[in-house]
C-alpha cells in the first residue's frame, strides 16, 4: 500500500515548506500540496517536524577489545538508534588478529549484523598494517561498496606516518575516504605512565594524560601527509578541542581539499568537570576526554559555520560495573559511552537554543554525513527517489533517563538532559520501525548499503 504523510513541515538542507509526502515501494514518489490520499494509508504530521532519517556514521557496534566487549550488538544497537531517530549507521569495526587481512574482519562483521540490525548498515575497513597485499585489498573493497577506511594514531594498532601516507596515496587513486582518529600516542603515553607513577590514578587524570595539543598536533600531522598524498578525502572522527578544529579551518583557508570534520553529541554537552568525581566520572571515560566549555563553543559555533561537517556519537557502551574496574587506576576502564539514542533530539535542541537554523542540523545529522561516506542521494534527504528514511519529530518536553532509554547499557551519560524536540515516529524505506515509542519493526529488517567512492565529489 501507499502511504502519505500529511500536512508536515518538510525540513531538507535546502529549505523547508509545509506538505504531503508519497511514499510507494521504499521510495518517496512525489513532495507537493494536497497529495491525493486515495488508496493510501495516512499519516498526519501536522504541527510536526518532517525530517530525513538520521545518519551516525560513528558506531562501534559489538566491538571486542579483548578483555571486554560493547554491550550492544547489532541489535540491542539499531533498537536504541531506531528509537533516536537514526535509520542507518556506518560501523567502526573492531581490530582483528595480529597480521589479518583487510577482509577479515568486514567478513566477521557480515556475520554479527545480517539477521540483527533492524535499521540499515554498512562498516568501515580499519588498517592494522600495511603492505601490498592490504593495499590490493583496499580496491577489491572499494568495488564492493566498502568505501572507506579507518586508521589509527594511537593505541597499539596504531600506523607510522610511512604507512599513513601509503594509504593516502592508494585513497586518492581510489576515491576513498579515510577516517582517522588523531592524536599525539607518545605524548599520552608518557603523560599516563607520569601520572601512574605519582599515584595519580582519578578520572580527571584520563583528561589530563590526553590534553587538547595531543589532538591538535596529530591532526596538524595528518593534513599535512595528505597535502604530500595530494590530498584524499581526509575525515577527522571526533574532533573535541577548539585547537583541533582550528588545524582544521586554518587548512582550509591555505586551500587544502577534501579535509571533513566530525564531532559528537559529548562534546558539544558535556565538560571535563565531569571527571572530578572520583567514581562517577569513569563513567565518562572515552578518548578524546571531554573538554572544557570553551571548547563545547568552538565546535558549535563551528557548526554554525559549517567548519564542522558531521555530529556523530562513537557509540560504545559498556556496563557500570566494568567501567567501575578503573576505580583504583583510569586506566583500566573500557573506553566509550552510548549515545546512538540521545544524538538527534540532544542536537535539535541544543542547536536551536543557540540559533543555528534547523537545516544546518539536518546537514550535520543527516545530509552531509551522507555525501561524504557515499549514500547520498539514496540517504540523507527527503527528496523524490531518495530511500523513504523519515523521522517526525514533535516539539514538546522530555527528560532523558535510563528508564526511557532502550540499549544494553544500565547509564546514560545524559541523565536528566532536557530535550525540546522529541522523535515521534520513526520511517525506514517507507516501513515504520517506532510509532509513538512503540517498537514495530522486526530483527533482521536493516540491509546492508553498498556505497559509492567520492571521485566525483
Amino acid at each position: 500500500m501507499k502511504t502519505v504523510i500529511k500536512n508536515g513541515t518538510i525540513i531538507n538542507t535546502e529549505g523547508s515548506f509545509i506538505g504531503d509526502i508519497l511514499i510507494e515501494d521504499g521510495k518517496i514518489e512525489s513532495i507537493g500540496i494536497n497529495i491525493d490520499i486515495d488508496n493510501c494509508s495516512v499519516i498526519d504530521a501536522k504541527n510536526k517536524l518532517v525530517l530525513p532519517g538520521g545518519i551516525d556514521v560513528h558506531t562501534h557496534m559489538d566491538l571486542d577489545l579483548g578483555k571486554y566487549r560493547a554491550i550492544d550488538d547489532f541489535y540491542t544497537g539499531t533498537v536504541a538508534a531506531a528509537f533516536g531517530g537514526t535509520t542507518t549507521i556506518v560501523d567502526h569495526i573492531a581490530f582483528g588478529p595480529e597480521g589479518c587481512s583487510l577482509n577479515y574482519m568486514i567478513d566477521k562483521y557480515y556475520e554479527l549484523a545480517e539477521g540483527k540490525a533492524v535499521i540499515d548498515y554498512s562498516f568501515h575497513g580499519v588498517f592494522q598494517h600495511v603492505n601490498e597485499e592490504v593495499l590490493k585489498e583496499m580496491e577489491k573493497l572499494v568495488e564492493e561498496g566498502i568505501s572507506s577506511f579507518k586508521i589509527y594514531m594511537t593505541y597499539d594498532n596504531r600506523l607510522n606516518d610511512e604507512d599513513i601516507l601509503k594509504i593516502l596515496i592508494k585513497a586518492k587513486e581510489l576515491g576513498a575516504v579515510i577516517a582517522v582518529h588523531a592524536e599525539n600516542h607518545g605524548a599520552i603515553q608518557h603523560l599516563r605512565e607520569y601520572y601512574g607513577s605519582l599515584g595519580k590514578s582519578k578520572p580527571i587524570y584520563h583528561a589530563l594524560s590526553r590534553p587538547d595539543s595531543t589532538e591538535a598536533e596529530a591532526i596538524n600531522r595528518m593534513i599535512y601527509l595528505s597535502e604530500i598524498a595530494g590530498c584524499p578525502h581526509l575525515y577527522f572522527v571526533h574532533v573535541s578541542t577548539k585547537k583541533g578544529l582550528d588545524e582544521i579551518i586554518s587548512a582550509r583557508r591555505r586551500g587544502v581539499k577534501n579535509i571533513y570534520c566530525e564531532t559528537c553529541t559529548q562534546y558539544l554537552t558535556l565538560t571535563e568537570e565531569r571527571y572530578e568525581d572520583d567514581v562517577d566520572g569513569l563513567k565518562y571515560i572515552m578518548a578524546p576526554p571531554l573538554r572544557k566549555q570553551e571548547d563545547i563553543e568552538a565546535l558549535w559555533e563551528g557548526i554554525k559555520s559549517s567548519q564542522v561537517d558531521v555530529i556523530a556519537t562513537d557509540h560504545c557502551p559498556f556496563f557500570l560495573e566494568e567501567k567501575m574496574d578503573g576505580k583504583s587506576d583510569f586506566r583500566t576502564a573500557p573506553g566509550g559511552a552510548p549515545g546512538v539514542e540521545e544524538r538527534v533530539e540532544i542536537v535539535l535542541s541544543e542547536g536551536l537554543k543557540r540559533g543555528i537554523s534547523i537545516r544546518t542540523l539536518v546537514d550535520k545529522l543527516m545530509t552531509r554525513s551522507a555525501q561524504i561516506y557515499g549514500l547520498y542521494p539514496r540517504k540523507g534527504a527527503v527528496q523524490v527517489g531518495s530511500d523513504a528514511d523519515i523521522i517526525i519529530i514533535a516539539k514538546k518536553d522530555k527528560i532523558i533517563t535510563i528508564e526511557n532509554r532502550h540499549s544494553s547499557a544500565d547509564y546514560t551519560p545524559y541523565e536528566g538532559f532536557k530535550v525540546d524536540y522529541v522523535v515521534e515516529k520513526v520511517i525506514q524505506r517507507g516501513k515504520v520501525l517506532v510509532d509513538n515509542n512503540k517498537f514495530i519493526a522486526n530483527k533482521g529488517d536493516g540491509m546492508f548499503l553498498k556505497r559509492s567512492n567520492l571521485c566525483d565529489l
